[in-house]
């Protein structure tokens, strides 16, 4: 283990410098050795164990390696119910689904088993809640059962201390742009940065990968917008929705990560920013969701403190849709850390790469968004055609 960890960095010196958008393999066409045609039926000959699979971004990724006919070990913490959207995505035999909890290593590392590859997706942004009965009135309270903090740190801490420990080749771990922002008044966004800490401490030559947010038909941004407006009809706006954000197209992420699986020893312990094409304040993204959906709630600048007496009662749904975190989240611009201009004008050593240079096009939030917003028209898309009415 010791020589192996002493060569990681010179094997890392020695890769040659290629031209990813032109020479990176395509991941459906077929391998040397690979056995069968290439694509979904084929064996590519890699294991990947998967955590967070069941996640917004997580069934993307597992499409992709279904795809590229990737063996994968997709680690579940929930019944069938949870996951069985995932069985399509692989052809039979080529996925194995196991059980596994966030607190017991062992089966963390029976997960993990004799995989090439570890792809971790973990993360929250609220903290799981459960009812437990007290001996006092109203002898009910609500104890937290995971923490953002367990699912962002200690969580992430944990798989790469086991890759390190069962010598995984290859560790890609996903954080978030909002990383870059260590001070941040978000608990969300700091546990993300104390995630990649831990991670690249534990295992110094992982992947880290950093998207902004992302957007897509299950996301939880431009679907927030659209679901306030069915049950409030005043939409608060953040400080004003001054903020900016840069969305990416939640497929892009995913396709940007198959690509590294294609190719992991050539982003080791590299990082890989992924954002889309163009920044947006909030107040501009709830005005392009309402003219898609044609709802008509009134916009109002509230600041974030009064924001949080709400999110104070609406944490505590199942799945939330606002959390006081969120609010300090929304205040503070979740934008990449350079311009598209400076990432291409780094050099080589020590670059920081994007989806660009992986062969990945960011796709515009125009292009997508009314494909899954149209649904909140009343009457939906048949109410502008004749004849459907």
């Amino acid at each position: 283990m010791a020589l192996r960890t002493a060569l990681k960095p010179l094997r890392k010196s020695l890769l040659p410098i290629r031209a990813f958008s032109t020479e990176l393999p395509r991941i459906t066409e077929r391998r040397p050795n690979e056995t069968g045609h290439g694509g979904r039926a084929s064996d590519a000959g890699v294991k990947v164990a998967l955590f967070g699979a069941t996640g917004f971004l997580g069934r993307y990724v597992s499409s992709g390696l279904g795809s590229n006919g990737t063996l994968t070990y997709i680690g579940t913490r929930g019944d069938e119910f949870a996951y069985r959207h995932l069985r399509p995505h692989h052809e039979l035999g080529r996925a194995k689904f196991s059980y596994y909890s966030s607190r017991d290593k062992q089966s963390m590392a029976d997960i993990i088993a004799d995989a090439d590859i570890v792809i971790n997706l973990i993360g929250k942004y609220y903290d799981t809640k459960a009812l437990e009965n007290t001996d006092s009135f109203p002898f009910l309270n609500y104890k937290v059962s995971t923490s953002v903090w367990e699912a962002n740190v200690e969580v992430p801490k944990m798989i790469a201390e086991l890759c390190t420990e069962m010598q995984v080749d290859n560790l890609i771990h996903v954080s978030s742009a909002a990383a870059g922002n260590v001070d941040s008044a978000s608990e969300w966004a700091r546990s993300k940065a104390e995630g990649e800490k831990e991670v690249l401490k534990a295992y110094p030559w992982a992947t880290i990968v950093r998207p902004t947010q992302m957007f897509g038909h299950e996301d939880k941004l431009l679907n927030l917008f659209a679901k306030m407006a069915e049950r409030f009809p005043v939409i608060p706006l953040v400080d004003g929705g001054h903020a900016l954000t840069q969305p990416v197209y939640v497929d892009d992420v995913a396709r940007t990560i198959n690509r590294i699986v294609d190719d992991p020893e050539m982003f080791e312990g590299r990082r890989v920013d992924c954002f889309g094409p163009q920044d947006y304040s909030y107040a501009e993204l709830a005005k392009f969701v309402y003219d898609i959906t044609e709802q008509e709630p009134t916009l109002s600048d509230v600041p974030a403190e009064v924001v949080k007496y709400g999110a104070n009662v609406l944490q505590y749904e199942g799945n939330p849709m606002l959390t006081p975190d969120m609010v300090d989240l929304w205040t503070e611009d979740y934008l990449p850390e350079m311009t598209a201009e400076k990432y291409a004008a780094q050099k080589q050593l020590g670059k920081v790469f994007t989806m660009k240079d992986l062969g990945v096009e960011a796709t515009p939030i125009e292009k997508m968004a009314f494909k899954y917003l149209y649904r909140f028209r009343k009457g939906g898309h048949f109410i502008l055609a004749e004849g459907y009415h």
